[in-house]
């Protein structure tokens, strides 16, 4: 193995090493334990949460009503009372709301209100023991082009949750396996980036049903590095309140990936 090929395997076993971390971390991947969705929830009641949630009126955010007795805590401060909540984007260890070690996050999904709820105590979190992979391969390392849409699109597919919405997409990423051409669509993340939801012959098989790839941002003439040793398990391999979308159509590869992430190991 050339000297570039094992500073790239010692770079992929770093990366898997943070994989690990990061999703069995206190509020991690492995540490979530539900998405109600409000539209489901009888008389503003979620089962084994406390308080009263309810959307409001104009369906611009959630209104949350609580007593000194329910336990929670809204930007560090006891809840005892009504208080008007819209999405949370940041950290989750860092959310607004906090019920004894659990987190409460508010969830915007086209038109609908959901609380998801993160617990350092979940079962799926205590009985992590690693994430299976396949061996690194280097053949698996591409050269790829992206090519922009040039505007904003969006595909319906089905999710995790049985529930189909909107994936948007933001181009193609082109390149070569065997001699043969393919291409993924993929968005376009706000730093960049590409990411994309894809499956292969090994999906749901030799590897959980889908998997995503996180590409660096391209060079200014489009070209990217593929490196499909760094696919990635979806979030709702980790834990079933996860609504990942499933990939687009065009987006299963014709032949085995056979590297990156394969499924999660537990104890």
């Amino acid at each position: 193995m050339s000297t570039e090929s094992e500073e790239e395997q010692q770079s992929w076993k770093a990366w898997r090493e943070q994989r690990a971390e990061t999703v069995s971390a206190p509020y991690g991947s492995l540490s979530l334990t539900g998405t109600y969705w409000l539209v489901d929830a009888v008389d503003g009641r979620i089962e084994g949460v406390p308080g009263h949630w309810a959307q409001t009126g104009d369906g611009d955010g959630v209104v949350l009503t609580a007593g000194p007795d329910d336990g929670l805590t809204v930007d560090g401060r006891p809840l005892d009372g009504a208080v008007p909540l819209i999405a949370d984007t940041g950290p989750v260890d860092a959310s607004r709301l906090v019920h004894g070690e659990r987190r409460l996050v508010v969830l915007h999904r086209e038109g609908l209100w959901a609380v998801r709820i993160w617990d350092p105590a979940a079962g799926a979190r205590l009985a992590f023991a690693g994430i299976e992979a396949f061996d690194y391969d280097p053949r698996w390392v591409l050269p790829a082009v992206f090519r922009p849409y040039g505007e904003d699109r969006s595909v319906r597919v089905p999710n995790a949750d049985g529930v189909e919405r909107g994936l948007a997409v933001g181009g193609e990423l082109a390149f070569t396996v065997g001699g043969t051409g393919h291409s993924l669509a993929v968005a376009v993340e706000p730093d960049g980036s590409l990411w994309g939801v894809i499956a292969d012959g090994t999906s749901g098989t030799g590897s959980f049903r889908f998997r995503f790839i996180r590409p660096p941002a391209p060079a200014a003439d489009g070209s990217v590095v593929l490196d499909l040793n760094r696919a990635l398990l979806p979030p709702c391999a980790f834990a079933d309140g996860f609504i990942c979308p499933f990939p687009p159509p065009g987006n299963t590869l014709p032949f085995p990936v056979e590297a990156g992430e394969r499924a999660v190991l537990t104890k």
